[in-house]
């Protein structure tokens, strides 16, 4: 029977630190080195059993240091300077950006010890993560899809394979790699280490968890005391929006809040590209990142965002999946999430290491039931405010000015505009002339007052019963017609042959596009081939998105049916 914890200690009133989890000195001094001071509570609960080579099953969110809480045991059973080629570690990641940021987070541990860490994903050479694995490893950190290619091409050896972690493994079976996950289990030792992290735990994710893991750890950390010991705080706020005032009221919302940095999360790539561009239309710094965009576009997207001269990133959820961005303060949900669990996963991006964050969510009056939803798979309540007036903003860009100037009145050096000054009280009053200043730098800042007033909206009741909320990622029944309205059919050439079930169509379409399953109409499978309905607006994002990417490990034709 496995060990059960829930937990959210704080590691500082207890006085541990890492030595103390039982940790070897040249892991420790690393961590000094990099600043850590005490572990996190999924590291304090998570390290001694992984140590001590117990599986070992946590729910946690982002931002809680559970990289650190499997990579420092990883480590800890590593030989000092291995020489051997196969690796005795693998940690499966659902993105490419994921498994960068795991894989420098484990050379940074294990630089002391020599560890040698190889990322392997799809949008990158493959050659060079071929002669990676050539020259030798101690731990691969990879995407599903690519590991399992590299097993194929008998690349990827994990005979010796003694830990294997699977990271944000929710992620991973939304995005349709669960017969990816079994095969490349599959491929490694009965008397493995498995670890698994989540941060939700729907039924299927479970399911697994028993095939696999042998007498879990069980552990649970309320993400209320997530990070360093602190309390994110992130303030969860929703405004009733009709879908037309939208995009006004986005901007309006964003005038208001001034985030240093925001995510803007949209369901379709037409919408996250119409968004970013009405965004940059209004003057803001708007980037859009969507599964349309090369890799090389999405790492220019990235370090424009990071760098400073964007502020706003446009993104699907497929797309914005591992993204890790210090300076972010906003993250703001264009529509209602259809999935609970995708809500969770998108306020996990702010409120990190005790920094404040704002999560906010444009509603529109029908969705009120499926907010009602979110709030309890979020554990938080969400504020229903109403959309900021005309006097709103005007109050807000007068505080902006007003705290501008004064900041200028304390740092600046003003004395070179002495003389414009002296010379203009000599015809006017001193007042007079710092308010005619302050009327300049107000309109400079963007302070004009043309703003029209938008619509004040409520939720609608609740009508009859009627399943307005998606509670779950559930693909739509299978008979049915796609939620998005008129459907179209289309034509995938793999069948029953290749061993294509209407998961795989459903995790392949949902994977690539801003499509939820609820989306998706009717499937049959035939031997050869498949037919799908999809929403007639999405039907050539959905054939775009299904002859770029494998189904199965394999290229199919697609095409709308005839």
């Amino acid at each position: 029977m496995s060990d059960e914890r829930s937990t959210d200690p704080d590691p500082a009133a207890d006085g541990v630190t890492f030595p103390a989890l039982g940790l070897r000195p040249e892991l420790v001094q690393a961590l000094t080195a990099l600043g850590y001071e005490e572990p996190t509570p999924i590291q304090q609960e998570a390290i001694p059993p992984l140590v001590a080579g117990r599986d070992l099953l946590g729910q946690a969110a982002t931002g809680t240091g559970k990289t650190a809480a499997f990579a420092l045991p990883v480590l800890q059973r590593l030989p000092a300077h291995r020489t051997d080629r196969a690796p005795v570690a693998i940690v499966l990641v659902p993105t490419r950006e994921l498994a960068i940021q795991v894989s420098e987070a484990l050379h940074r541990y294990g630089r002391e010890i020599g560890a040698r860490v190889l990322p392997v994903y799809g949008g990158a050479p493959i050659v060079r993560q071929l002669k990676g694995l050539q020259s030798g490893v101690d731990v691969v950190v990879a995407t599903p899809g690519r590991a399992l290619d590299l097993l194929q091409r008998g690349s990827l050896h994990l005979g010796d394979v003694a830990t294997v972690v699977l990271d944000e493994a929710d992620e991973m079976l939304d995005m349709g790699f669960a017969e990816d996950l079994e095969a490349i289990l599959d491929e490694t030792p009965e008397t493995r280490q498995t670890v698994l992290f989540s941060a939700t735990m729907p039924r299927r994710l479970d399911a697994l968890a028993r095939r696999h893991l042998d007498d879990p750890v069980r552990i649970t950390i309320a993400r209320e005391k997530a990070a360093s010991g602190e309390s994110p705080r992130v303030r969860q706020t929703a405004y009733v929006v009709p879908r037309a005032a939208k995009a006004a009221a986005l901007g309006r919302v964003l005038d208001i809040e001034a985030p240093t940095a925001a995510i803007v999360f949209c369901r379709t790539r037409e919408e996250v590209d119409t968004l970013t561009e009405t965004l940059n239309g209004r003057g803001y710094r708007a980037e859009a990142l969507h599964g349309g965009m090369s890799q090389e576009q999405r790492d220019r997207v990235m370090g424009r965002l990071r760098g400073g001269t964007a502020d706003l990133l446009v993104a699907t959820d497929v797309a914005a999946r591992g993204l890790d961005i210090e300076q972010l303060t906003h993250v703001v949900n264009y529509d209602v999430p259809s999935a609970p669990e995708s809500y969770v996963h998108r306020i996990g991006r702010v409120g990190r290491a005790g920094r404040e964050g704002v999560a906010i969510t444009l509603a529109e009056p029908r969705e009120h039931r499926m907010l009602k939803t979110i709030e309890k798979v979020a554990g938080a309540p969400i504020t229903v405010e109403k959309v900021p007036t005309v006097a709103d903003l005007r109050a807000r860009r007068l505080e902006l000015t007003r705290a501008a100037l004064r900041e200028s009145l304390l740092e600046d050096d003003l004395e070179r505009f002495r003389a414009v000054v002296e010379t203009l009280t000599d015809e006017f009053d001193l007042f007079e002339v710092a308010l005619a200043a302050v009327k300049l730098a107000h309109e400079a800042g963007g302070g004009t007052d043309d703003d029209e007033e938008l619509p004040q909206v409520t939720f609608r009741p609740d009508s009859g019963g009627r399943p307005d909320a998606r509670g779950s990622r559930g693909a739509a029944p299978r008979g049915g017609r796609p939620a998005g309205g008129p459907g179209a059919r289309l034509f995938v050439g793999l069948g029953r042959e290749a061993g294509i079930r209407p998961g795989d169509l459903v995790g392949a379409i949902t994977g690539e596009t801003g499509l939820t399953g609820r989306d998706i109409g009717a499937i049959e499978i035939h031997q050869r081939f498949a037919l799908v309905e999809v929403p007639e607006p999405a039907a050539d994002e959905v054939v775009r998105a299904l002859r770029a990417t494998m189904i199965k490990g394999r290229k199919a034709t697609v095409r709308r049916d005839r």
